[in-house]
């Protein structure tokens, strides 16, 4: 039996995933809006494998309207997590009694602390869902935490380009290995990926985290790509000690590490001359993702008592960053003297 599926967002990733699941079978549909909108409804989703290999996912679905899609078995949240809040109120009309939410956000999530134990279980996460809002729409019982470690991007509108990477780690918000995650994960491998299914979700979520909430914002407020961060030794100083501040954080929220310090940066600067989505959004004059990334940890660092100076620092500048950014309706991007 075909899977119904509501893909929000059309970009890099939820455009690789939605086009490898209705290639698979699955009954998709995508909200989106704009030009993805248009292209789609009339040519399908093309995705462009890594190896050059080209295919049309035709027969998915495209609208804008939440209640025309109707209720779904499954709703992939597929944008950044502070994109998130402006389709909140519209989600719960694909939400029928039973359907499950996968939440492919960078950063900590807004329903970090549901079943969480310990004596923050059901705090709020402030500085990602400030006023409840997410919470209250996307109840965090209905969902299941992902981690996205693919990258790929949209190339014109209806068009991804895969790059490299097929895994989907998924687990539920208490660590058990229900029927429905299960159910989701062997949806997931029946389209191509690797979903397992993890009993600690945010063990995952912080080792990608750990590098995020670093070169990130150090390649924004830089313009350096990760090689150069990590082999310059004062940005790579910085670097380690971000990450030195949050492992504390982490472990005092009971996480451990499977990689070290040194081992994390080092896969880092293998990626090269890479340039962040941070930094690649301060470039277009985007609004970039900096809360769920950056201000969290520091919220977090509050709650468990943690001084956090380095990660406090860099937080300030960027945010600065983005909102002169913001009032000056520009973008940064460094220019070639003549």
């Amino acid at each position: 039996m075909r899977v119904k599926i509501a893909i929000i967002g059309a970009g890099a990733i939820g455009g690789y995933v939605g086009a490898k699941l209705a290639l698979a079978g699955e009954d998709v549909t995508f909200i989106v809006r704009g030009a993805n909108l248009e292209v789609i409804r009339k040519k399908g989703m093309k995705l462009i494998m890594h190896d050059g290999a080209e295919q049309v996912a035709a027969g998915v679905k495209a609208t804008d309207d939440y209640a025309e899609a109707g209720p779904q078995d499954l709703v992939i949240l597929a944008m950044k997590a502070h994109q998130v809040e402006a389709v909140a109120k519209d989600l719960p009309r694909l939400l029928g009694p039973e359907t499950a939410v996968v939440t492919m956000q960078n950063g900590i999530p807004y329903w970090y602390f549901h079943k969480h134990g310990g004596p923050l279980e059901g705090s709020r996460v402030q500085s990602v869902d400030p006023g409840g809002m997410l919470s209250e729409m996307i109840p965090p019982w209905r969902v299941i935490g992902c981690v996205v470690y693919p990258a790929s991007e949209l190339v014109a509108p209806g068009v991804v380009r895969h790059i490299e990477g097929d895994r989907f780690p998924l687990g539920e918000l208490d660590g058990s290995i229900s029927e429905r995650v299960t159910r989701i994960s062997e949806c997931f491998g029946k389209a191509g990926f690797k979903a397992p299914v993890l009993d600690n979700i945010r063990s995952e979520i912080w080792l990608k985290l750990w590098g995020n909430l670093t070169f990130n914002p150090i390649s924004a407020l830089a313009h350096s790509t990760l090689v150069d961060i990590c082999q310059y030794p004062l940005s790579r100083k910085l670097a380690a000690s971000m990450m030195g501040e949050a492992q504390e954080v982490a472990h005092k929220l009971g996480i451990q590490f499977r990689v070290t310090l040194d081992k994390r940066i080092a896969g880092a600067e293998k990626v090269g001359k890479h340039k962040t989505s941070m930094l690649q959004d301060i470039e277009a004059g985007r609004a970039p993702e900096i809360d769920a990334l950056v201000g969290s940890v520091v919220e977090l660092g509050r709650l468990t008592q943690t001084p956090t100076p380095h990660i406090d620092t860099v937080y300030a500048l960027v945010k600065l960053l983005a909102r002169t950014m913001e009032e000056e309706r520009g973008q940064v991007h460094l220019q070639p003297l003549a």
